[in-house]
């Protein structure tokens, strides 16, 4: 018999929340407890029979535990706990400053083969999903541009970037396609897009009492890694229209792949295109995540320990179901 693969979150925000009822859609998986850096007393889960604890408690769970799913956020939460909980447990996180992957692979990497364990990072849609069609895209048609387009939707790595800047009471920050620069990729033109002409950012910004304007809004459009390369806006607006208008946390996108395949003198036109329509940012990325921390406990019981991504994960370990169904029904 399979055994029920123990788990526990580590922040219980929207994504906390989402990966909660992941989790009791997973017959494999039992959640064992979230960790919050909040008063354990305070926090409310989905499902109350689940036990809260301290974040500063974490490492006395750490023989309870299989899979530590991490819920922060990647401006300042995962950079911290990532490493550091990489040493005492199988972890798998949304890490999605894409620019700085690299550099947080390296610092979950020594931790993690220290202590035999296996730390997934950077899992979710995109970086995730979206990672693994771009190199599905660039193997098959080597000849060719791949091509990435965001929105329209909520971004939550961006909207809590947002949310940390001095005089930002609430806010939240949406991600628009080109429309024109999406069509002449479908066409096959492969045409050379700035960053800026493939998006633009939208900010909604409830001003903390006293904050100065102009100061949150040039903090905003020249933070590096988020929003110098793209043209964005910020608009002000009362908590009131906050709350009625933007309290839903849609998303979606597009990796396109257009290439040539055939010889010099005969080449045919073709387009990979993959595409997420989310009605649910986080709830989506949550459910990512346990499907990835499902793969971070198999590929752990078979030894392998160290810093993975979603590239280094064969498709049939994110299944609850055994290789032998999954040939039978999916091939």
């Amino acid at each position: 018999m399979t055994p029920v693969i123990r788990v526990a979150i580590a922040g219980y925000g929207n994504l906390g929340r989402g990966a909660q009822a992941a989790i009791k859609q997973s017959p494999d998986m039992q959640l064992v407890c979230v960790f919050s850096r909040r008063d354990p007393a305070s926090v409310t889960l989905i499902d109350p029979s689940v036990p809260v604890y301290a974040m500063d408690d974490v490492a006395q769970y750490k023989d309870d535990i299989d899979v530590l799913i991490l819920c922060g956020g990647s401006k300042s939460d995962l950079p911290e706990q990532g490493p550091a909980f990489a040493g005492l447990f199988n972890i798998v996180d949304s890490f999605d400053t894409h620019a700085k992957i690299p550099e947080y692979f390296a610092a979950l990497d020594a931790p993690a083969k220290k202590a035999n364990k296996v730390a997934m990072l950077s899992v979710g849609w995109d970086p995730g999903l979206f990672s693994i069609n771009r190199l599905y895209g660039e193997a098959i048609l080597p000849v060719g541009e791949t091509y990435t387009f965001w929105g329209k939707g909520l971004s939550q790595g961006h909207s809590d970037a947002v949310r940390r800047v001095g005089g930002v009471k609430s806010g939240v920050q949406y991600t628009l396609p080109s429309e024109p620069a999406m069509a002449r990729v479908r066409n096959g033109e492969q045409p050379t897009l700035t960053t800026r002409e493939k998006h633009t950012r939208e900010c909604y910004i409830v001003l903390a009492d006293g904050a100065d304007a102009d100061t949150v809004r040039n903090t905003i459009v020249t933070m590096p890694d988020y929003f110098v390369d793209y043209d964005t806006k910020v608009h002000f607006i009362d908590q009131q229209t906050f709350e009625s208008e933007h309290g839903k946390m849609p998303h979606g996108g597009f990796v396109i792949r257009s290439g040539v395949s055939g010889m010099d003198n005969e080449t045919n036109n073709q387009v990979l295109e993959f595409s997420l329509k989310l009605g649910s940012n986080p709830e989506f990325t949550a459910s990512v995540l346990v499907a990835y921390a499902r793969a971070t406990y198999k590929m752990s019981q078979a030894g392998e320990t160290g810093a993975r991504t979603v590239l280094d994960v064969a498709p049939g370990l994110l299944s609850p179901k055994s290789p032998a169904q999954l040939r039978k029904e999916l091939l």
